[in-house]
């Protein structure tokens, strides 16, 4: 077995608490080497719980540390776009969760940036790694037989299942003025695409888009291809957005609504002349939820239902073998900085629809 690699993970809240470090800790081909956070309490007690040789109180400070193969960016939004470039000037290899960066503009400078000979720059699209959905692609007609697609994000937020299901370390020494600061800097960067007089609700509703959205947008262009363009888009204060993406034939809609009943109705249907493919996503927020996948086809006198699942494995744990693999045997990256460019684009020009019909 060769040794494992070595990772620094930047930024220790919630999401790398729940998914990455127990992943990371479970799988004898990585090793958490060093961690930090603006938080010292935090940096101490994953360090501690982990086992992690080398804490550092600042993201430079890990980024220099020479000793290690890969950085984790598991940090707020309005921080990628400096540490991803800082992360790419190391040489290392770097996984950053969804989204790259907050807008277009961020993104395309660090595109140009220069890599290291098989350098591994890799976005969290965790959802297109769940076997439900590389069933369903690898299973999908011919797009020409495609009548309409449905996708779908209809939730409520993190916070009702966390509670529930784990614990999670909030640290109370991070300066308030350095939340306020972090706040208004994503403002900044949301009205850099949406304009300096977009209403809050349209600006929630982008954000909306960066997040929620990003992973069935991306999993929508892995499955159907890049879209013609928005055929339309609409959001209602700020956490309902509906957008219809045109692709010539066929037409994809988008749907997404977050709101306070306590389920998690995540996934694609694909709909054919005969078939019918619908696949389902649970709340990452509880692990190893299943997924599954639903074919139901028709003839003149017949009908049946193949039901694929349920899958219980873990996207996360599948996305990370996908970057391991990456990095040691050069299998193409798909969730790429240059793939992740079209979600940045598909985003601001549904912003301009939400701004038109502001």
């Amino acid at each position: 077995m060769t040794a494992p690699l070595k990772v620094g993970l930047i930024g220790l809240g919630e999401v790398a608490q729940l998914m990455h470090l127990p992943l990371l800790a479970d799988d004898p081909r990585f090793s958490i080497a060093a961690v930090s956070d603006v938080s010292p309490s935090l940096v101490d007690y994953i360090a501690q719980r982990y086992n992690a040789r080398d804490s550092h109180a600042d993201a430079d400070s890990l980024l220099a540390n020479r000793d290690l193969d890969a950085i984790f960016i598991l940090t707020p939004d309005h921080l990628h776009a400096d540490l991803l470039k800082k992360a790419i000037e190391t040489g290392k290899h770097v996984f950053i969760e969804k989204p790259a960066c907050l807008t277009a503009a961020q993104l395309e400078p660090i595109l140009a940036l220069p890599r290291q000979p098989g350098q591994v720059v890799f976005v969290g699209y965790m959802r297109r790694f769940s076997r439900a959905f590389l069933e369903l692609k690898q299973r999908l007609p011919s797009l020409e037989t495609i009548r309409h697609v449905r996708i779908r994000d209809i939730i409520r937020e993190a916070p009702f299942f966390v509670t529930q299901t784990r614990n999670i370390f909030k640290p109370n020494d991070i300066s308030p003025k350095l939340i306020a600061d972090g706040r208004a800097r994503t403002q900044s960067m949301l009205r850099s695409v949406m304009g300096e007089d977009c209403p809050p609700d349209a600006l929630r509703a982008y954000q909306v888009l960066t997040g929620l959205a990003s992973h069935s947008f991306s999993a929508m262009r892995d499955l159907l291809g890049a879209p013609k363009g928005v055929r339309y888009a609409h959001q209602h204060n700020g956490e309902t957005v509906i957008a219809l993406f045109d692709y010539g034939h066929f037409t994809a809609l988008y749907e997404a609504i977050i709101d306070d009943v306590s389920r998690f109705d995540a996934g694609i249907e694909v709909l054919t002349q005969t078939q019918h493919f619908k696949m389902n996503y649970d709340t990452p927020y509880i692990r190893n939820l299943p997924t599954r996948l639903e074919i139901t086809t028709s003839s003149d006198t017949d009908t049946g239902t193949e039901i694929i699942g349920p899958i219980y494995e873990d996207p996360f744990r599948i996305e990370l073998g996908a970057f391991l693999d990456s990095i040691v045997n050069g299998t193409p990256n798909k969730t790429s900085l240059e793939d992740s460019m079209e979600d940045l684009k598909l985003f601001a020009e549904i912003g301009r629809h939400f701004r038109q019909s502001a």
